[in-house]
């Protein structure tokens, strides 16, 4: 249903405005463009109060017609730039798509990167309408609990009520999930064509719902981008940082009831002086490293709503008949120098090269470093780091993946790297930010893509000026619509993508040229191996 854009002040920018029913009532949306637009979606109950730590509450219907016009509050966290103000109650979702038209189009559903701490299902990169609009998918993205207020693991002090504390940020999305499969029908998508997809710590929240069995009934396919959740975090490591949280806060086990009263804004300013360990970079299988690695908040393999590391030992059972896409971009670390302001590793020598490594690689360095220079004679010493940094960073755990799901003998796995090379600078530096971590998302979303006015296109953040990159941009997206369409990745231009198995070992290099490649890195790899990283 429409209704026309006089008396309605508040979207002024709207074409139009669309009411369509949900399960808990009708909701008020708005047509731009030739997309429909649902904000701040309520898709689970209050998660605060006598809820924290615990399941949210139920969705209560609601009477008239409530104006989803307006993202909801992202989760704790700082303050986000044009973004609500967070909040302790922030389980809302958006969905984009072509017409509330009861056609059964394929639906995409998204979670945020943000290593379980930080983001929103309204970041501006992960706008959703240009994959509607030229795709003909449904897109949809949560806001879910974050941070110690979504995996505190409270399970063995605080009894059976708060059974799945360490995952309820996981069970979160489950919900969204569930919502997605209950009304997504009235949106124009297919409940039995969901693919579940995110990009660096969204990818390692896709790592666990492939292997979580509340998930499993509502999605069909997956994609893990520059996040492999291989393994997530232990329950003994948990039960450690729990405990460092109530020694901080001086509160003893037996009163842990004493964090139900305490101002979310504290327990956020205490969970930042708290180590920060992304969860899913936790892939060391040195089990006593892994017991000190305590700090930081992520998904516990409680053994009950995650029941084991998602890819470790193997790929989970419960997926086996669901295809999955995997991958990273070549130069991941380039984002982190930028954010780090680490200036330093641009101007390295191989000396210098060799001091910077060896703290983590000790005797193995100098192999390292012969290796990486007999496999790329002409790199230099800063491109050979930012090689080492991004393949150990997020490649060796995507390989790690995909060779799973392949001796597993199921639905196919496909093997990515991103390669579009942005010519912006790293600040302070000469040296070119490449294919840096997270620049993935506008190109995946198909957000670089010309002005539809027909203006000068304005600069990328970080995939530069160079208008190379739209066609980068159409290929990456058309891949995984395609994909989220039919569980085969293929576009227009681009060659046939052969699914990876042991002999091959394909990869697709998607660029503004794609190609695949078999056996891509095979002497890095082999060197990995042999020290055992991968």
């Amino acid at each position: 249903m429409t209704l026309p854009r006089s008396g309605f002040s508040f979207a002024g920018n709207a074409d139009e405005f669309v009411i369509t029913d949900t399960s808990h009532g009708r909701l008020r949306g708005m047509r731009k463009d030739g997309v429909n637009l649902f904000r701040g979606i309520p898709y689970a109950g209050r998660t605060s109060g006598d809820r924290r730590f615990r399941r949210a509450a139920q969705l209560q219907p609601w009477t008239g017609v409530r104006d989803a016009l307006e993202f909801g509050a992202p989760a704790i966290q700082p303050p986000r730039r044009n973004e609500p103000a967070p909040s302790e109650d922030c389980l809302f979702l958006n969905v984009w798509t072509p017409a509330n038209d009861n056609r059964k189009r394929p639906v995409m559903f998204y979670s945020h990167g943000g290593g379980f701490v930080i983001g929103s299902g309204a970041a501006a990169g992960q706008d959703g309408s240009n994959l509607a609009r030229n795709f003909d998918v449904v897109v949809v993205e949560t806001n879910h609990r974050l941070g110690l207020l979504g995996f505190l693991y409270l399970d063995e002090i605080a009894g059976a009520e708060y059974a799945g504390s360490g995952n309820m940020g996981m069970l979160d999305i489950v919900d969204g999930l569930k919502w997605v499969h209950d009304n997504i029908a009235r949106f124009g998508g297919d409940p039995a064509n969901v693919m579940i997809w995110g990009e660096s710590g969204g990818g390692a929240k896709t790592s666990c719902l492939y292997a979580m069995p509340g998930a499993a009934p509502y999605f069909n396919k997956a994609s893990i981008e520059s996040g492999p959740g291989v393994r997530m975090t232990s329950r003994e490591t948990a039960a450690e940082t729990t405990a460092m949280l109530l020694k901080e806060l001086n509160i003893s086990p037996k009163d842990w009831r004493k964090l139900l009263d305490i101002p979310a804004t504290d327990l956020l300013a205490m969970q930042g002086k708290l180590p920060f360990v992304p969860p899913f970079l936790e892939k060391n299988r040195n089990q006593r490293a892994m017991r000190r690695n305590y700090g930081g908040f992520g998904p516990v393999v409680d053994g009950i709503v995650l029941p084991h590391h998602p890819f470790d030992p193997t790929a989970p059972a419960i997926s086996r008949n669901k295809p999955l896409l995997v991958g990273w971009n070549e130069d991941e670390y380039t984002f982190f120098a930028w954010e780090r302001k680490d200036t330093e590793f641009a101007s390295l020598d191989f000396e210098g090269l060799h001091k910077r490594l060896e703290p983590q690689y000790g005797p193995d360095t100098p192999t390292i470093i012969e290796t990486y220079r007999k496999a790329s004679p002409n790199a230099t010493a800063p491109q050979i780091f930012v090689a080492i940094s991004s393949i150990t960073m997020m490649g060796l755990g995507s390989v790690d993946i995909a060779e799973k799901k392949a001796k597993q003998g199921g639905a196919p796995v496909y093997l990515y790297n991103f390669g579009y090379k942005s010519e912006k600078k790293i600040p302070g530096t000469d040296y070119p930010m490449g294919t840096p971590h997270a620049m993935d998302i506008s190109f995946k979303f198909n957000n670089e893509i010309p002005p539809r006015d027909g203006s000068q296109p304005k600069e990328s953040f970080f995939g530069g000026n160079r208008p190379e990159r739209f066609r980068a941009s159409h290929h990456f997206a058309e891949l995984w619509t395609t994909f989220a369409r039919t569980g085969k990745p293929a576009a227009q231009d681009v060659p046939a993508w052969p699914a990876y198995n042991l002999q091959r070992r394909s990869t697709m290099r998607i660029d503004a040229q794609c190609e695949v490649i078999d056996n891509r890195f095979s002497q890095e790899l082999a060197l990995w191996r042999s020290i055992g990283k991968l």
